[in-house]
């Protein structure tokens, strides 16, 4: 009897010459509903989060995108911290102080020079632009349990950085997922810092 990973590795359709399986296809519907109910700050996006990386993940190391394979174990705990961590009535947007921002960026870029000659000696297809859109992800994912509108900021570079890497692996229907992402990601930005915004000024 076939296993649901041989199912879900079938094509659902081929598209301008692309085969996409139903395991792609999956995972970009619950990735993109994830996103899309985090802009809002509803509680309710950390289960998408959570599903869209279990997805991903498997569909990252048929890639051989090492390091974003191994985010998404990162992302899944983070939708659990998420889910406990966030009120039921969903996010509250703070912000970061000048000097945690700058770390964060120090952080990111010395993580990645360390990473990326690993991935190398790995054979993964991509090393050091797979290693600091990892670094972001992790940092913006983090932001993001601690309800830190500059999540959405690292989220817009990041997932135009994403755009980048996925099309240079003939990857077009992730892709398109990610500019869609870069997208949501500056409606979240605006989103979360009018809401923080707001907030500061009725104290």
């Amino acid at each position: 009897m076939p296993s649901i990973y041989n199912f879900l590795s079938n094509n659902v359709a081929t598209i301008l010459g692309y085969d996409l399986s139903y395991l792609e296809l999956l995972a970009v519907v619950t990735s993109f509903i994830g996103v899309a109910l985090g802009i809002s700050g509803k509680r309710i996006t950390w289960p998408w989060w959570a599903i869209s990386s279990v997805l991903y993940g498997i569909l990252f190391i048929q890639w051989e995108l090492y390091a974003s394979a191994a985010l998404q174990i990162v992302f899944i705990a983070a939708a659990i911290l998420g889910w406990f961590g966030w009120e039921p009535t969903g996010a509250r947007p703070g912000a970061l102080t000048h000097t945690h921002r700058a770390l964060i960026v120090i952080a990111i870029v010395a993580a990645t020079l360390a990473l990326a000659p690993v991935l190398k000696s790995m054979g993964a297809a991509s090393t050091y632009a797979d290693a600091i859109l990892f670094f972001g992800s992790l940092s913006a994912q983090i932001l993001m349990v601690y309800e830190k509108y500059e999540n959405w900021v690292l989220w817009l570079v990041v997932d135009a950085g994403y755009v980048a890497l996925y099309a240079s692996q003939d990857l077009p229907f992730t892709t398109l997922l990610y500019a869609a992402f870069t997208v949501l990601a500056a409606m979240g930005w605006s989103r979360w810092y009018g809401a923080h915004r707001s907030a500061t000024r009725s104290l």
